[in-house]
């Protein structure tokens, strides 16, 4: 089975909608325009090329670790833009990506959090998850959207996603390969269920339950990187999230108090290094 694409309109459709409810993801094709695709590769392409570490937000450590090894060293994530760059708080809070949200969860969402990934030839991958195992959010759960800004295929480290996974409850993460994954924690498709590709276009937005088990393999390419641009939401009834996601916004860019999430999830009170902001 690979996902299915569908073109952005002005409104989900209802079949979108019971796609997405059905099987748990989105792909929705041209969410984001060519132009704004380009300014989005550019401004993170310029962060990138200066290499100067933003403390909290970027922070790359090439002269701490060999590249030539992990070239993830010096092109780690970039964590929260929205919270240092008004056009990337723009982008989390596009009125399209909102509208399509909204359809999707049935009511209005919240925006938490932004990332973008750089994810050059060579770069490890990142084992199969859950998000909201970090985000914690409650009641209810979190909703990705993950746009590509690059082309996105198995060959160059594009997204696998296991589709129907958003009907299990958040699954306790073994340890995943390191000389595979940048991340530390995995949780493997149960019988029956299956990781496929989510081959993706620039400007193409994946959507996502926060259950949805997904990940990506190693960059293997040897020229073509595979940037991405990522938020995380939560439906306005939700009660709590974790505390690394505060300060909240509606799509109004207004910020929304939440109480942080009390407990370590059903895994339990273990530490979740540096939270899903350094371990995602």
């Amino acid at each position: 089975m690979t996902p299915a694409t569908t073109t952005a309109p002005a409104a989900l459709s209802q079949e979108q909608i019971e796609h997405y409810h059905r099987q748990g993801y989105l792909i929705v094709k041209g969410m984001f325009s060519p132009a704004e695709v380009a300014s989005i590769k550019a401004k993170f392409d310029r962060i990138g090329q200066a290499g100067k570490p933003m403390p909290g937000h970027w922070e790359p450590t090439a002269g701490e670790a060999d590249p030539s090894k992990d070239v993830l060293a010096r092109y780690p994530r970039v964590l929260h833009p929205h919270r240092f760059d008004d056009e990337s708080k723009g982008w989390m809070l596009h009125p399209v990506v909102g509208a399509a949200l909204e359809a999707l969860l049935g009511e209005e969402p919240i925006a938490a959090q932004s990332m973008f990934y750089f994810k050059p030839p060579g770069a490890k991958g990142q084992a199969l998850h859950q998000d909201n195992f970090y985000l914690e959010v409650a009641p209810g759960t979190c909703v990705a959207a993950w746009t590509a800004i690059d082309p996105a295929h198995p060959d160059n480290g594009g997204m696998y996603i296991v589709p129907r996974t958003h009907t299990l409850e958040i699954q306790c993460p073994e340890v995943a390969d390191g000389n595979e994954s940048f991340t530390s924690q995995l949780v493997n498709a149960p019988k029956g269920f299956k990781a496929v590709p989510a081959a993706m276009e620039p400007g193409d937005t994946l959507f996502f339950n926060g259950s949805v088990i997904h990940g990506s393999g190693p960059n293997r390419s040897k020229t073509q990187w595979r940037r991405s641009f990522i938020c995380h939401y939560m439906p306005r009834s939700s009660k709590q999230i974790s505390k690394w996601y505060h300060p909240l916004h509606d799509f109004t860019g207004q910020a929304i108090p939440y109480p942080e999430s009390t407990g370590g999830g059903p895994c339990g009170m273990e530490e979740k290094p540096g939270s899903y902001d350094k371990v995602h």
